[in-house]
């Protein structure tokens, strides 16, 4: 599974964040939106978002009964409007909602679905002519009804620019972290992530602007080699270098990496020197070949070729994304 990126999104001043939440949506998802933009994690001094839950007077939400901040009006005034799931897909979304939801992106919203949030977009006519998901028991019946919608059943999220959609429940997360990256950065991110105890990066091969930080417990026999070795990764660490720290041997320890990581000891090493290169890069104006050697990757070709693989996009181009969207 992997993620397309068609448009990077560059953002200005994205700071307003309104939650739809109408009877017929689905709590998981907008429970998981409240938690991440709500409110910022513990050391994070960057300013945040400005959230308000937009719907009806009152709202079922699953099993719930909740009292929005404010009326679905209050869409059009927001940078960024989240859909949450829609629970009964064969039902058409209340028009007032869809209609709330076109208006929004017409006066300039960054419009997000969550799982079959998708089926409101679409319904919006925000969908058509471009590459959408939705949770996978979902994809051909988004497909079916909304013919002129180019529904990709294989990754964990689109982003179009504007308009951006995710797949299913863990995959809503997933683009609520990609939201955060781009608008505050990957440390940002990955504070989040370390506040919800889940990776701001999934293995599978998709190209994600984040690479997975190390873990947080320290009860494991790697705790200590792993800050030693973020210290060296101008250095060319070897797996018996890494070894010879652990006080083990080579194939002791790459399963200790597999374990606790669950990939290989260079592996892991790379995907250090890709996040320490993002940081670089997001943080600093040196160039490309002071960034490869800083990170250990050697020489400007070899982090292109590894950063371009990992990440999805160009060093310069990653760069650009996050300094145009630098508060």
């Amino acid at each position: 599974m992997s993620v397309r990126n068609d448009l990077p999104h560059t953002i200005t001043d994205m700071v307003t964040v309104a939650l739809a939440a109408t009877d017929g949506m689905l709590h998981f998802e907008l429970s998981l939106a409240h938690e991440v933009f709500a409110s910022a994690p513990d050391g994070v001094t960057a300013p945040w978002y400005d959230l308000t839950v937009c719907g009806p007077a009152a709202a079922h939400v699953g099993r719930f009964r909740l009292e929005p901040d404010a009326g679905l009006d209050r869409l059009r005034q927001a940078d960024t409007v989240i859909v949450p799931g829609w629970a009964d897909i064969d039902e058409e979304p209340p028009a007032q909602l869809v209609d709330a939801v076109r208006e929004a992106h017409e006066a300039g919203a960054r419009v997000v679905s969550l799982c079959t949030g998708a089926f409101v977009l679409a319904a919006a006519g925000l969908l058509d002519g471009r590459r959408a998901t939705t949770h996978w028991a979902h994809t051909e019946a988004l497909a079916h009804r909304h013919p002129r919608v180019e529904v990709d059943p294989d990754v964990l999220y689109v982003d179009n620019g504007t308009v951006l959609t995710s797949a299913g429940k863990a995959a809503a997360l997933d683009l609520c972290l990609h939201l955060v990256r781009l608008d505050l950065g990957s440390s940002v991110a990955n504070a989040v992530a370390r506040r919800l105890v889940v990776p701001p990066h999934r293995a599978g091969g998709q190209a994600q602007f984040v690479t997975a930080p190390v873990p947080d417990r320290d009860d494991h026999p790697l705790a200590a080699l792993f800050p030693w070795a973020i210290e060296r990764l101008d250095q060319p660490l070897t797996v018996q270098d890494l070894a010879r720290r652990a006080g083990m041997s080579s194939r002791h320890l790459g399963r200790h990496f597999k374990a606790v990581t669950g990939t290989t000891p260079l592996q892991w090493l790379l995907t250090q020197r890709i996040r320490y290169a993002q940081e670089l890069l997001e943080q600093t104006d040196d160039g490309v070949d002071t960034i490869a050697a800083a990170a250990g990757m050697g020489t400007a070709t070899t982090l292109r070729r590894h950063f371009n693989r990992t990440v999805g996009v160009p060093p310069d181009a990653y760069r650009r994304t996050f300094r145009s969207g630098a508060r």
